[in-house]
């Protein structure tokens, strides 16, 4: 066998273990003979259930069949990316083969890879091959030439499925959306979060926040937390529950969040306002210069203090690893543990605290857990689904995507299980993403709110749960941090969880020194970003992937922070 095709056999076996583990099924009344629908989701086993039966219910009334549904449970949206791509790369391998068509050298590792795209004329030579292999792969949708034996993608973030989308794996979702009804209904964008596109359709809406275990605060002393920033005291070390973002989407997205909100308040404290923000950001946008380019109009003082905030948001999350209880794969173990009282506080996702809190607590007893969205400091995101490429039962897939777009598939986020048409047995606490749901100026929207309101496990006209109005506090820029998405779970790996023993120990001797206020330059030492292998600064992070391997880079930016650590740790112990 040769090396690169054992190397992909490999691959496909380490990450089709779980698979073959962890795969579950929606009967739904389904019997022998009836059709099959394969999906793969990080989505819990409530909103599988729950999905599964009313979907193989709503299909038997409209189109006369039950469905089975073939749930692939793999872990976090990282897991799932991995398998598509090597199941994609195996299956396409092998068509390609069976064309009589050569194997181009490299092309196992580029077949994903967008910069394939451009013109043949502006592509090097050696690369043109792989071009036409990729281009290929990008024409063909049809399951008997290949497929990675999966239909949808449920579930995950924006990010996720958008990056799907440039890869490849998933097609047009055009068909469906036309016979969506009203896509109004169904915003392209909202304060600056895309929540569809031709590939993706968003079909449930996230904010982040804190879940907190009210008995706990109090053994500590602490007031509850309302930001991000309040996790840092010293009060939270060794209380935190946090999750792994290069396992978890969700994770990565919350830590994005975090910069965001700390890059908005940098532009503010250098006096600049939301108006000329907007602003300055659509000058830079249709000058389309180089990242960190600035263009004539706009302040130089401006993209230093959104590259300010950057750092400083960057150090924000440093302080959070400092007070890690652990980082887990799984962004739900998070509220579970604060419900049960195993860490004190932990950033999740709104639903998995809704849902946590709700089964911890009991009749007539007071609440264990809370959660709190900090103001200004969580986007509205969506939970797309996605069509993938080959898919086998593609008009069972768009009926599907089309069920969770309808009154049907989104009422199940919000309503009271028992409910004429809402879940069976589980309430699952999420924010449906239809504008119909909310309150409205619009008659007709107004009049369907009102209507499902009385369905609802908690009220989607409240502030708190409403995703429109929540919406309008937190404008999210793209450019600030998007680009960074995918390096900053990286140097979050390599900052927090790689070099995490020597990062806890020297914040423990900060804070018995005194605490970051007396030790300003053991927290300077703490809180220095990589120079290794090259300076670390927001430009450069962008394309630093271009220029090194990824195992290269972490392993380097591991050795600094461990270096930073002992010496913060080291000047934090000095006689002041």
């Amino acid at each position: 066998m040769p090396k690169r095709l054992g190397y992909v056999v490999l691959v496909l076996l380490l990450v089709g273990l779980p698979l073959v583990l962890r795969r579950t099924s929606t009967e739904g009344g389904a019997r022998a003979g009836d059709p099959v629908l394969v999906i793969v989701t990080p989505h819990n086993e409530a909103i599988r259930y729950e999905f599964g039966r009313a979907f193989s219910a709503w299909h038997q009334t409209n189109f006369g069949k039950a469905v089975r549904v073939d749930w692939r449970v793999l872990g976090g949206t990282t897991e799932i990316s991995r398998y598509l791509q090597a199941q994609y790369t195996a299956a396409m391998q092998a068509w390609w083969r069976s064309q009589k068509k050569a194997w181009p050298a490299g092309m196992t590792d580029r077949l994903f890879d967008p910069a394939l795209d451009a013109p043949a004329a502006k592509l090097p030579a050696a690369d043109r091959a792989l071009a036409e292999v990729r281009q290929a792969f990008l024409k063909t949708d049809a399951a008997a030439a290949f497929t990675c034996g999966i239909d949808v993608f449920f579930g995950g973030g924006s990010f996720d499925h958008g990056d799907a989308a440039r890869k490849g794996l998933t097609v047009s979702l055009e068909a469906v959306l036309k016979n969506s009804g009203d896509l109004a209904l169904l915003p392209e964008q909202v304060s600056g979060e895309v929540w569809r596109t031709p590939y993706f359709a968003g079909n449930a809406l996230s904010v982040f926040g804190i879940a907190f275990n009210l008995d706990r605060l109090r053994d500590l002393g602490a007031p509850p937390p309302a930001q991000w920033s309040d996790l840092t005291s010293p009060k939270f070390f060794g209380q935190l529950g946090l999750a792994d973002p290069t396992k978890s989407g969700s994770a990565a997205k919350a830590f994005e969040m975090i910069i965001q909100q700390q890059c908005r308040l940098a532009v503010h404290a250098a006096h600049y306002s939301d108006t000329e923000l907007a602003f300055f950001e659509r000058m830079i946008a249709a000058a389309k210069t180089a990242p960190g380019v600035i263009p004539q109009g706009v302040p130089q003082a401006y993209q230093r203090a959104i590259e300010d905030g950057w750092r400083r948001g960057l150090a924000l999350i440093q302080l959070l690893g400092a007070n890690a209880r652990y980082f887990t794969d799984m962004s739900s173990r998070v509220p579970l543990d604060v419900g049960q009282g195993d860490a004190t506080a932990g950033i999740c996702i709104d639903f998995y605290a809704r849902f946590q809190a709700a089964q911890d607590r009991k009749p007539g007893a007071p609440p264990r857990m809370a959660f709190v969205t900090p103001v200004g400091g969580t986007s509205v995101s969506c939970d797309p689904a996605s069509l993938l490429r080959g898919a086998e039962h593609r008009e069972l897939a768009e009926r599907f995507l089309a069920f969770t777009l309808s009154d049907a598939g989104q009422r199940l986020w919000s309503a009271r299980p028992g409910t004429p048409g809402g879940p069976e047995q589980y309430a699952l606490w999420r924010l449906p993403i239809r504008r119909d749901f909310y309150p409205s100026d619009e008659p007709a929207h107004q009049k369907h709110f009102a209507a499902e309101r009385p369905l609802m496990a908690f009220d989607l006209g409240e502030h708190a749960n409403n995703a429109y109005a929540l919406a309008t506090n937190f404008t999210y820029e793209a450019r600030w941090t998007g680009k960074h998405f995918g390096v900053h779970r990286d140097l979050i790996k390599a900052m927090c969880l790689d070099s995490g023993h020597e990062l806890r120990a020297a914040w423990k001797t900060i804070i018995a020194q005194g605490g970051p206020e007396k030790q300003p330059e053991a927290m300077r030492l703490l809180t220095q970003l990589p120079d290794q292998p090259e300076k670390f600064t927001w430009a450069s992070a962008l394309d630093i992937a271009k220029r090194h391997d990824r195992l290269d880079y972490l392993r380097a930016w591991t050795d600094c922070f461990r270096r930073n650590y002992r010496a913060a740790a080291t000047a934090a112990q000095k006689p002041r």
